[in-house]
Parts: structure tokens; sequence; C-alpha cells
């Protein structure tokens, strides 16, 4: 087991030191002068050598590419040569000189509570519609929901978001109470600081849960369809059980073990899908971040915000792995 998980640890790490370098070689191939970024377009020759000198861009690709290593690693090397541990340096922002881990720091919040938000929308509505499908099997009820479930994997999230927007938060807002643009807190009128707005949350999160929504449905509702043609299921029908407490009692829980396990991966890919839902509800997270940093030309923050979340995408697959391995030991081989 043991040494099942050092592979996907060492998997992991290669993973990420291959995306590092790709983000690196990118980002520094592109147009742009991070000295004019700081200082303007009217900034003299002496100052913009002078930044170069403080960010290392007046030495050779590979030095720089080896002090980028060094910074974001939490084992790096001191002034001194010296190995030491340390919080990983993500730079600073070419705009306002903040350092990016604060930046990402104030954003990463709001993206979780949203992929946590969508998530939980998706699975208790998709086990829900699953279950239904499943007990009305070749109906028009199933049909009706595998229509809801081919749309919701087609519509991509751009006009997902834009649609929902336009359609709760603008034509039916007298009737939903939904504003199109909010975050998680609200400053109030009356200047009594900032308040918690739920509300805010609810079109953003149904906006981004569409796609794991449609997917959790079908396989739900595939997965009760095998379930329901296990004998314990003709044993408890014979024994005189009802529909529902047939598949309360026995069908659902058999069914949620593969749900259960598909939603990390989903959980992870929300994190990372965000960008387009936060930026057209104006939802402050790290999607926002990363648009307002492509916009400003602002690298650093663009390449902090890609390497958190490839951190995390690759966690959670990691994690995924060894916990898949724990509960079946076949997975090791």
């Amino acid at each position: 087991m043991l040494k099942f998980v050092l592979k996907k640890i060492g998997y992991g790490f290669l993973v990420l030191l291959g995306v590092v370098t790709l983000v690196f070689v990118l980002f520094n191939i592109l147009p742009g002068d991070p000295a004019r970024m700081m200082l303007g377009q009217r900034a003299d020759q002496e100052s913009i050598e002078i930044i170069h000198k403080e960010l290392g861009l007046d030495k050779p690709l590979y030095v720089q590419y080896l002090n980028y290593l060094n910074d974001i690693s939490p084992l790096s090397l001191d002034e001194n040569n010296h190995l030491e541990l340390k919080k990983p340096y993500l730079r600073r922002s070419y705009q306002n000189n903040k350092p990016v881990s604060e930046i990402l720091q104030e954003a990463f919040p709001n993206t979780l509570y949203l992929a946590l938000a969508s998530i939980t929308i998706a699975f208790v509505l998709g086990v829900f519609f699953g279950a239904i499908a499943s007990v009305y099997k070749n109906t028009w009820v199933e049909r009706a929901i595998l229509i809801i479930t081919s749309l919701g994997m087609s519509l991509p999230s751009f006009f997902a978001a834009i649609l929902i927007a336009w359609i709760f938060a603008f034509v039916l807002s007298d009737y939903t109470g939904l504003s199109m643009f909010g975050s998680l807190y609200s400053v109030d009128d009356f200047g009594r600081g900032e308040y918690l707005s739920l509300k805010n949350i609810i079109l953003p999160a149904v906006t981004l849960g569409i796609r794991p929504l449609a997917v959790i449905t079908e396989l739900t509702k595939s997965t009760m369809n095998e379930v329901m043609e296990q004998d314990y299921i003709r044993t408890a029908k014979a024994k005189g059980l009802s529909m529902f407490q047939v598949i309360r009692r026995h069908a659902l829980r058999n069914t949620l073990n593969p749900v259960v396990s598909s939603i990390s991966g989903w959980f992870a890919s929300l994190m990372a899908g965000a960008v387009f839902v936060e930026y057209i509800f104006d939802w402050k997270g790290v999607g926002v971040v990363i648009v307002d940093s492509l916009d400003k030309y602002d690298f650093p923050v663009l390449m902090g915000a890609l390497l958190v979340i490839c951190v995390i995408l690759i966690a959670i697959n990691v994690i995924t792995d060894i916990v898949y391995a724990i509960l079946d030991p076949r997975v090791r081989v």
C-alpha cells in the first residue's frame, strides 16, 4: 500500500512540475514588459532596468526558471544556499505590488463556497431525478428527464450563465427577488457594515451545477436500474414493502456508492471551471481574479491562480486514488 501511495504522489509531483514548466514558458514568451506594466508607458530606461534587475528579468531564461521553482517550492535554498522550509512565494502583482498569495487568499473562499453549493445542489437534485427516472422507466417521465439531462450536458457554461441571469435576475426579477450581480457579503445601505446575502449564490451555484447534475442523474438512473434487478430487491417487494420503502431502505443505499465516488472529481472540476460563471455573475472568486489578470496582463497573479488550481486538482485526484485503493485492493494492482 505504501508503494502505491508513493507512486501516486510521485505521479502528481511530475504532473505539477510539467504544469509549472508549461505555465512559465508560456507567460515568458507572451508580449509585454513587466517593468512598463508597473511603471507605465512613460517610464525611463534607467527605471526599467532597475525593475528588471529586481525581478531577475536581466538573467537568462533558465536561471529565471530555476529561481521561479525556488520561489514556489516549500523546500528551497536561501541566500546562503542552505535548505529552508518556507511558505511558497508566488511573487507580487504587477498592478498593485500586492503579494499574489494575499490576492488569492481573499478570492479562494468565495470560489470554494460556490463549488460546495453547486455540488450540493447537483447531488441532491441529481439523485432525486435519477431515482424518479428509474422508477418510471420507459415512460414520458424518464424521457423528459433524459431530455433535460442532455440539455444540461450540451449547454456551455457561459451561455447557461447568461441565459439564467437574464431570465431569473432580469425578466423575472420582480418574482424571484434575485440580482444579476452580487457577492456572498453585501454592504448595508445604511452604513451598518456587511451582511450575509445567501440569495446571491443561488444563480451562480445552479448554473455551475447544471453539468454535474446531468451526470449524477444519468449515473443514478443507470445504477438504480441495475440494483432494482437484484434478488434482495425482489425479496423486499415480496415482503409487502411499498416502492418508496424499497428505494429508501435498500436500493438507494447501494446506488449512492458510485455517485459519491464521482463527486470528488466533479468538485475539483467545479473549482477549476468557475471562471465564466464567476465573471458573468461578478462573483468575487478566483475566476474573476483570472479574468482581471488576463485583461491587465498581470502575469504573476494569473500564474499563481493557475498553479493553485492545478495543485487542488492533483491533490484531489491523488486522494481519490488512494481512497479507491483502500476500498478496493484490486486498484493497487
